[in-house]
């Protein structure tokens, strides 16, 4: 058997959850059948079974005026060029919607059975348009037709597969739950501290952890609101780049800027860093915090949860079916607005509740430790990569 992924993201160039998947479930398939990445970037890569090779663009001038368009266009033709040269694939299988539209063409044009993972789902990001502007109507045509024609779509939640159910057409046992992994000997807790060091933390003193994008999706603006109620000794670390917009940029660093007018342990590392770095974040961070608006997972608690970090994270989505309440971590209940942007109907106490859940782990020693051990355990029981490659050789089997 040999599989095609379509995917934007593929190492070095990984800068969400979904590349992070990708990578470790191109690995371990790879074990067990012939794996080809088609990837956005320029990579080359034969190892074993496992074959990367990188794909862009040429794109056509477009006019200042549609400035946002570029990344539609970019995408659309470079899932064009993944369809060229020697095409020899089983099955294909699609990586959200920047690569679905290969996807698309693969089982029009070659017949391939397509194979959607559903790391998340426009209808439920509306404030892509930000970034998207009209081609955010692009977007979520390419993501409707290739859920639509897929001959098997991966939710990675059980609250993603319902939202598969609602927002589009398709049958219900066309929908199979496979949870995201992790690599369990490369994330365990580690005793290194030079990253730690080299960002002028103080290793004698708690601290709060995020790690993720900058965007509304991400809820990060909610955290910095939480900080004035976080107490002054427990250090603030932000690992948060890539941002979606200009404006969602200035609006995160205008929020640190007057947040570090108050208070001297807000650290914010803007650029992206390798993984023995995050781990060691990971590692010795008291309180792991997630404060996402939507999530059809969150891989993050458990990178979190594997290196023995307790996790403060909003009670939405995927986040409900990884963290367990009061056993791994606290869950924060969020209601949010029925209609886009799906934002919380009251962010000051959103903002206030997520302090409340940082404050409560740190002042408890006992519970902290309790909560990092039993986090580790769930992860190895429910999130590792070989049982996860094996539910998706067999979903292979069956669209073949």
């Amino acid at each position: 058997m040999k599989v095609v992924f379509y995917t934007r993201e593929f190492p070095p160039y990984v800068y969400g959850g979904a590349g992070v998947h990708v990578e470790y479930l191109a690995s371990e398939l790879a074990n067990l059948m012939e794996v080809e990445v088609r990837c956005v970037g320029d990579q080359d890569l034969q190892s074993g079974q496992l074959t990367v090779k990188g794909f862009s663009s040429e794109l056509l001038d477009v006019s200042d005026s549609k400035e946002n368009l570029k990344p539609i266009f970019k995408f659309m033709e470079t899932c064009i060029r993944m369809n060229t040269g020697l095409f020899d694939a089983d099955v294909v299988h699609c990586h959200t919607w920047y690569a679905q539209f290969a996807g698309i063409i693969s089982k029009l044009c070659y017949g391939t059975p397509l194979v959607v993972t559903t790391h998340s789902l426009e209808p439920l990001r509306p404030w892509k348009r930000e970034q998207l502007g009209k081609g955010y109507d692009a977007s979520s045509w390419i993501e409707k037709t290739a859920i639509e024609m897929a001959d098997a779509i991966i939710a990675v939640s059980e609250e993603t597969k319902i939202d598969v159910l609602k927002h589009f057409n398709v049958e219900k046992d066309k929908i199979k739950v496979i949870y995201n992994g992790i690599n369990l000997d490369e994330y365990q807790v580690t005793s290194e501290t030079s990253a730690l060091e080299r960002y002028h933390l103080d290793t004698s003193k708690p601290y709060v952890l995020f790690v993720g994008r900058i965007t509304r999706q991400k809820g990060i603006i909610h955290l910095i609101n939480a900080i004035k109620y976080i107490d002054k000794d427990t250090q603030i670390v932000l690992c948060a780049g890539a941002p979606d917009t200009k404006d969602i940029e200035l609006e995160m660093q205008e929020r640190v800027a007057e947040i570090q007018k108050d208070r001297d342990n807000v650290i914010w590392i803007s650029e992206m860093l390798n993984k023995k770095d995050i781990i060691q974040f990971y590692s010795h961070a008291d309180v792991f915090c997630c404060p996402s608006i939507y999530e059809p997972f969150g891989i993050i608690n458990i990178e979190a949860m594997a290196c023995h970090t307790a996790v403060v994270a909003s009670a939405v989505g995927g986040i409900k079916e990884v963290v367990v309440h009061n056993e791994t971590g606290l869950l924060i209940p969020v209601e949010q607005q029925q209609q886009a942007p799906f934002e919380p109907v009251d962010p000051e106490k959103f903002s206030k509740d997520l302090a409340n859940g940082v404050n409560k782990l740190i002042s408890n020693l006992d519970l902290r430790q309790s909560m990092a051990k039993k986090g580790r355990q769930r992860v190895e029981a429910h999130f590792d990569w070989k049982s996860i490659a094996l539910q998706v050789k067999e979903l292979y089997q069956s669209v073949i």
